[in-house]
């Protein structure tokens, strides 16, 4: 191997650099201390409440990367409730499988069906959306 390949095969993979964050802190709690913990901190995480405990006002407030989109939990479980409980889904499965068999009869009751069905559907797609943070997309 060359001086020349050498010296690019260094340059082909730099360093990386390394964060300016501490090392983590790790401690060990008995089952006794960590269900208190766990009892007094609410909602919040657990680290959360301990900085709170230990800084009081002084505790900085962390960073949250925003990795749960749910901007209306309620709606959203709502929503995954009136998903669980219809059968929109078999219903839909059903007319899917008559039309590719050619036995789906088009009378104005099966008409009536599948527009309900998509109005259901658009209704749950409009409320994941809200629940996600987005506006809603209402079409007829």
């Amino acid at each position: 191997m060359s001086i020349l390949s050498r010296k690019f095969n260094n340059l082909a993979k730099p360093e990386a650099k390394k964060a300016d964050y501490p090392p983590p802190f790790s401690l060990r709690l008995t089952y006794e201390e960590r269900a208190r913990l766990d009892a007094e901190r609410g909602d919040k995480s657990l680290a959360a409440y301990i900085r709170e405990r230990l800084f009081g006002v002084d505790a900085a407030p962390r960073k949250r990367r925003g990795n749960s989109p749910v901007q209306d939990k309620e709606v959203l479980g709502r929503m995954a409730g009136a998903l669980g409980q219809s059968r929109l889904s078999q219903n839909m499965n059903q007319l899917a499988k008559a039309v590719n068999t050619g036995s789906l009869p088009v009378t104005p009751e099966t008409e009536a069906e599948i527009k309900e069905a998509c109005r259901d559907i658009a209704e749950m797609r409009d409320e994941l959306m809200a629940a996600l943070g987005e506006a809603p997309r209402s079409e007829p």
